[in-house]
């Protein structure tokens, strides 16, 4: 039988690190100072939860000759919603609790800053029994 050597490490199935190990800052710094070459590449937008295609269609805004703007709650209707949340005495935290929404959206609508959504308008006419869309604003909404 040969002598065997304290001093000698046999490794038996050693397996390189993961993926994930061999790109951390330790692993890189510990190539470079061996002197192994190292590849890096810097990707646009990594790491970010970013569209590629951001904007479709900046070709066509291009050849827009009027001011492109969005629509938002006309202030006779924010008034309305807030008359409407007064009259029942509660708070926007309250009605927005009531609508299922947040109450920065109640906070929105009142002061003419949102843009308007139909589905959250038809939550606010329901529950303030008040009539915010078409013709006749500010009437009653007629229960079916």
């Amino acid at each position: 039988m040969a002598e065997a050597d304290w001093n000698d490490v046999t490794y038996i199935g050693h397996r390189p690190g993961k993926a994930s190990q061999l790109r951390s800052k330790q692993a890189v710094n510990s190539a470079l100072r061996t002197g192994v070459d190292v590849e890096t590449n810097k990707k646009f937008a990594g790491g970010q939860n970013k569209q590629m295609s951001a904007n479709k269609n900046t070709a066509k805004l291009d050849r827009e000759t009027e001011e492109l703007h969005h629509e938002h709650v006309p202030l006779d209707v924010a008034k309305l919603i807030q008359q409407g949340r007064q009259a029942k005495g509660w708070t926007q935290k309250e009605l927005a609790t009531k609508i299922n929404e947040k109450q920065q959206v109640v906070n929105d609508y009142e002061g003419g800053k949102a843009i308007p959504n139909q589905q959250v308008m038809g939550k606010l006419e329901r529950v303030l029994a008040i009539k915010l869309r078409g013709r006749d604003k500010g009437q009653p909404l007629a229960k079916k």
